[in-house]
Parts: C-alpha cells; sequence; structure tokens
C-alpha cells in the first residue's frame, strides 16, 4: 500500500505524522485490496481551531473518504479510520455478494 501524507498549510509534529501513518497502516488488515491511501491534514481558523483529518482510500474499483473534524488531530485521524473500517467492512461484503452469484451462475450454467 502507497500511503501519502499531506499538511495544508502547516509543519505537523512528527507524532502526529507517525500516528497517521500507523492508523492507516492498520486499515490494511481488514483488506488487502487496498492500492493507496492519502492522508491530508488541515485546519480552520488560527484562534480556536478545528483540525480535520481527511483519509482516502483507493482500491480496485474505487475509492472510500472519510472526513472529520475535531479539536485534536488524533481524535480526527482515529474517527476517520473507525468511518473507514465500517466502510470497508460494507465494500467487502458487496464483493462477496457478487463472487457469490457470479460462481452460482456459472454453477447454473455446467449443470
Amino acid at each position: 500500500m502507497n500511503i501519502t501524507f499531506t499538511a495544508r498549510h502547516f509543519r505537523p509534529h512528527p507524532d502526529i505524522k507517525e500516528h497517521a501513518l500507523d492508523t492507516v497502516k492498520k486499515l490494511g488488515k481488514f483488506f488487502d485490496g487496498i492500492v493507496a491511501a492519502n492522508v491530508i491534514l488541515s485546519y480552520e481558523r488560527a484562534t480556536n481551531s478545528v483540525k480535520e483529518a481527511e483519509i482516502n482510500l483507493h482500491v480496485h474499483g474505487g475509492v472510500l473518504t472519510a472526513k472529520v473534524k475535531s479539536d485534536d488531530y488524533r481524535k480526527s485521524i482515529d474517527k476517520a479510520s473507525e468511518k473507514l473500517t465500517l466502510q470497508l467492512d460494507k465494500y467487502k461484503s458487496k464483493l462477496r455478494a457478487k463472487d457469490k452469484t457470479k460462481v452460482r451462475l456459472i454453477k447454473e450454467k455446467e449443470a
């Protein structure tokens, strides 16, 4: 999996970058068909800033996206990864359902 990290308009602390990359790597254990991942961190307003984390996963046949805003980058990254685990689970179940129907059609043609 190819992981791209982007911080918009600021330089992230190395701990935040490492946390983001580790979190995205952990998503690989839920689905091994992830081709690439993009992690984008940004913020709104200089005072009382709202931290935003966006994670895009490129899988075969589409892109799964999660965007979360909170008061801390770690919270935003964790919430986005939770959203993506649910999306990956749904994506995998759809793939399995398609494969089952293909197998059934092939078996019916043979019989």
